[in-house]
């Protein structure tokens, strides 16, 4: 299974522990789940990593630890010789999320994984069928046991 994360995923498991994001965490540790990011994407996450989160800022180390273990986590979209056949994404409302449905076509996945609420509702209003389907992390831990997915 491919999988796509927001940047809000993305801090979930990689500074709060996130027990939302255990499941995600256990499918890709069982081999069962691929997660992807673009260039793009990366440098919106190390962008966010030197914000204030959650009322203290990361130092340098431990944005530098962040990174690192996300780069042993993730695969590059580069790494899929061709994306999905779709002509036209549609477009978010909010144009940073934007690049989360291109790396999901990109990369082939199977899910984009979010609590973005423009994203959800981009996916609720089902404008243009997608060939990857837009999850929260209790959807997917919901709707994905052992090697199952989400159907």
């Amino acid at each position: 299974m491919r999988l796509v994360l927001d940047t809000n995923v993305w801090l979930d498991w990689l500074v709060f522990a996130d027990a939302g994001v255990v499941p995600i965490r256990e499918a890709v540790a069982r081999g069962d789940a691929s997660v992807f990011i673009s260039p793009a994407c990366e440098t919106e996450l190390a962008r966010v990593l030197g914000y204030v989160l959650s009322g203290h800022a990361l130092d340098a180390e431990a944005q530098a630890a962040a990174l690192l273990q996300y780069r042993a986590i993730a695969c590059t979209a580069y790494d899929i010789a061709e994306a999905h056949d779709i002509a036209e994404l549609p477009r978010c409302e909010d144009p940073d999320d934007q690049m989360f449905l291109e790396l999901a076509r990109d990369c082939r996945a199977d899910l984009l994984i979010t609590k973005d609420r423009d994203l959800l509702t981009l996916a609720a209003r089902k404008v243009k069928p997608l060939p990857f389907r837009i999850v929260t992390p209790r959807e997917f831990a919901r709707n994905c046991s052992g090697a199952s997915t989400i159907s």
